[in-house]
């Protein structure tokens, strides 16, 4: 009954904040789900039942809208409407663009050359989209361990690509 007469307006807020309907749906659950668990924590003298709702609602969503802008979800972009990379010309001033240098590399053999803790780390980093914060978490290591992992991952990388001659630096 609960569910019947709130649900409604609960959506639109949710929708109203989040701008995506799969995403308010989701949360729609999540208030729903947490109004069961904490029904014991309401206290009619602090405002109505209404009023708790809509504002746990209010609440979640702006932490949810915050937690999707961290990831990107409101920038993404689609990969059928642009170039997965642009093609720019190299830095050392020959021909051959740095796209079809990156395209003729083998990237099994790239990342072969790292240590797994790298690996892990990029990955999750890269195509997942976790911050390092979260990097940490997931693998029980510090925060610095994880950007040590990161930052020298990185730079192998870049110096089995581009071998001692960096892009961007000078020419000595």
């Amino acid at each position: 009954m609960l569910f019947h007469r709130y649900a409604r307006v609960v959506h639109a807020i949710a929708y109203r904040v989040l701008r995506d309907t799969s995403e308010a749906d989701d949360l729609l659950q999540d208030i729903f789900v947490l109004i069961h668990r904490l029904c014991r924590t309401f206290d009619s003298s602090k405002g109505s039942a209404q009023f708790w709702i809509l504002q746990m609602a209010y609440r979640r969503a702006i932490s949810r809208r915050r937690y999707l802008n961290s990831r990107h979800f409101y920038t993404q972009v689609e990969l059928d409407d642009h170039a997965i990379y642009t093609v720019e010309p190299r830095l050392d001033g020959s021909d051959e663009p740095t796209g079809q240098i990156l395209a003729e590399l083998d990237l099994q053999k790239l990342l072969g050359a790292l240590s797994e803790d790298q690996q892990r780390t990029l990955r999750l980093h890269f195509l997942e989209g976790y911050t390092l914060d979260e990097i940490a978490k997931m693998l029980g290591q510090t925060k610095g361990n994880v950007r040590h992992h990161s930052f020298r991952g990185l730079e192998r990388l870049r110096k089995q690509i581009f071998g001692g001659k960096l892009p961007g630096a000078r020419a000595v």
